[in-house]
């Protein structure tokens, strides 16, 4: 059964946090650089206070012309320092973020971009795509931004409240009584505001996902005249959105508010406390400006470390849920001791006992008690209605999937016992939709062997009958296609991708109904490139028009995943009623069986 990625929640314990650990070990060096600046900036802070009562008591009150200037001249020092300190720390606490989000990134996406495609059936590619990228950035301002200010806000914290009772010990109790009324609001609110952050981060993927959608298939909705009907959904999704940010903003602002008035009325009566013990001689003025200012240190540090706890928070759902992903086990185990193909391979295919359901459909089987051979360079055509098992029996070949009973060999050796590299290493596959990514021309041809040279590129896509529509392209072979290649016509994307089976060069071709979707003329061109590939090599068809197999070496017809015939074009006819009846549907409009009508049989 596939792995099913849990709801994107995730737990909020910052001890999730300790995978991130191994990430951040080989940046050690700069870690302990940018924790040395901050110890440094930390205590020139903390210093700030002393200063500014040497420079109000001595400075000042006493009239020395001399202790002013050197007082003012350890307060540039100090700010010195702690400009240069802020630099270094600033600069490497950013670029280990940034190091580290991409480290993951990249650890990520390697291990599942090997994953069985089951893993992808049964999850969402956006989701998936959303863990690699918003998660990752999410963990990159916590490492780069948030850890820091945490520590730097503790130690300021810390060295706050022991200065604060250095400096004036009654006036701090008074602190540290009046703190609860601070703190408390914080904490109610704070969590308020954390699950309404979390509402809001998962309606704006709902517009995102929406937005995506709509977008991709722009064509369906203006065909279909659902411009309307669409925006009035996106509306919707919008709306919602704004609904929950409303609420967000307005919990957030209370709680601003709700602070700013008790801190500073804390403060109020803190200078009302501090300003009679000064006319009383109590305290000099320079102590209660030391005082405020470490009460200032203090309340910030409070107000900015509940602040990083939630990004903590969301930064330990981020990071389980990336490690989920880490974690997740590929379902195609791979040999402990794979064997290799001998070379040259022949392209010899035996299947036997064939048997596999879908990891999401395991009731219904797609394939059952499979069993047929495949000679070397034989041209077998696969014929049979929509579900019976066609493409099924291409993503075993290809080893996306491992059957749950019988076995496919490749020249006497079993797939199971290949490296899957080593395998698709000899198969290429032509789809009916192919592929093309966003790049140019040759990028794409390349996919095929990206080591390949600009003279094979070119032999490669002449034998595909591709070279004379891209000559003609605007910049040749490095014009740009765009996303999936959808400036290209349909019968142009299928002869890119005929190219990169050419440059290729495998053993074994897989056709999935390749000419199913094009014209009579671009068919035509497809098929001649087809041809040629196929020339030499062992070939498996998926048959949508029973035309394009009329002179296959063997037809295999499928129903249901069995074989339920095999022979030539004429003796199917004549002995097997499925394929009777397919070809009748297919060739009804015609006089004759010589001009096949346009009407498909269909496929998975």
């Amino acid at each position: 059964m596939a792995d099913i990625l849990p709801d994107r929640g995730g737990s909020r314990d910052v001890r999730n946090l300790a995978p991130v650990l191994r990430f951040l070990l080989p940046y050690r060096g700069a870690i302990i650089g940018a924790t040395l600046a901050l110890i440094v900036t930390a205590g020139v802070t903390l210093s700030v206070g002393q200063g500014l009562r040497l420079l109000i008591d001595q400075g000042f009150i006493n009239g020395s012309p001399e202790l002013l200037r050197n007082s003012i001249g350890v307060f540039v020092a100090m700010i010195l320092l702690l400009a240069a300190g802020t630099f270094a720390r600033f600069y490497l606490v950013s670029w280990v973020g940034e190091r580290v989000s991409a480290d993951i990134r990249k650890a990520v996406f390697d291990h599942v971009i090997r994953l069985h495609p089951g893993f992808f059936e049964a999850n969402f590619a956006s989701e998936i795509q959303s863990r690699i990228t918003t998660d990752t950035t999410l963990l990159q301002t916590v490492i780069g931004s948030s850890a820091s200010i945490a520590l730097r806000n503790l130690l300021m914290f810390v060295g706050g409240v022991v200065l604060l009772f250095v400096t004036n010990p009654r006036l701090s109790l008074f602190v540290v009584l009046s703190a609860p009324l601070v703190v408390a609001p914080i904490i109610i609110f704070g969590r308020r505001v954390r699950v309404l952050s979390r509402a809001s981060q998962d309606s704006i993927a709902h517009v995102g996902s929406f937005l995506a959608e709509s977008l991709r298939q722009v064509k369906t909705v203006q065909a279909y005249n659902h411009e309307d009907v669409d925006r009035r959904r996106f509306a919707a999704h919008v709306e919602s959105a704004f609904d929950i940010a409303r609420q967000r903003i307005l919990q957030r602002a209370v709680l601003i508010t709700l602070v700013m008035v008790l801190v500073l009325a804390a403060i109020a009566a803190m200078l009302w406390t501090g300003g009679q013990d000064v006319l009383t001689g109590r305290t000099t003025p320079g102590e209660l400006a030391a005082f405020i200012f470490y009460a200032f240190i203090v309340a910030g540090s409070v107000g900015a470390i509940s602040e990083v706890v939630a990004d903590l928070q969301r930064a330990a759902g981020a990071t389980e849920r990336l490690m989920e992903l880490l974690s997740a086990e590929n379902a195609l185990p791979r040999a402990a001791e794979p064997r290799v193909l001998p070379e040259p391979v022949r392209g010899v295919v035996a299947v036997s006992g064939l048997t596999f359901a879908y990891p999401t459909r395991r009731s219904t089987p797609a394939l059952r008690d499979l069993a047929f051979k495949v000679r070397p360079g034989e041209h077998l055509a696969l014929v049979g209605p929509s579900g019976a098992g066609k493409s099924t029996l291409f993503d075993l070949l290809l080893r996306f999937y491992d059957p749950d009973q019988g076995s496919i060999a490749l020249d006497g050796i079993d797939i199971r016992e290949l490296d899957p590299e080593d395998l698709r290493r000899h198969i290429a596959l032509v789809s009916q939709d192919p592929a093309l990514f966003t790049g140019s021309v040759a990028d794409n041809i390349r996919y095929g062997r990206p080591d390949a040279s600009d003279a094979e590129l070119r032999s490669a896509a002449e034998a595909a009958f591709a070279h004379g529509f891209i000559a003609e392209l605007p910049e040749g072979y490095d014009t740009e296609l765009g996303e999936a290649g959808l400036r290209l016509s349909g019968g142009q994307r299928q002869r890119i991708a005929i190219a990169r089976a050419v440059l290729k060069d495998p053993a074994i071709l897989l056709l999935d109904e390749a000419t199913s979707a094009l014209d009579a003329e671009s068919e035509h061109a497809v098929q001649r490139a087809l041809a040629r590939l196929a020339e030499g090599r062992t070939t498996l068809v998926i048959a949508h028009r029973l035309a394009t197999v009329m002179s296959a070496d063997r037809i295999l017809v499928l129903d249901q995943g069995r074989v339920v015939g095999e022979g030539t074009h004429a003796s199917l006819l004549a002995s097997n009623d499925l394929y009777a009846r397919l070809a009748e549907l297919q060739f009804a409009a015609s006089a004759s069986l010589e001009a096949p009508s346009r009407v498909s049989a269909g496929g998975v």
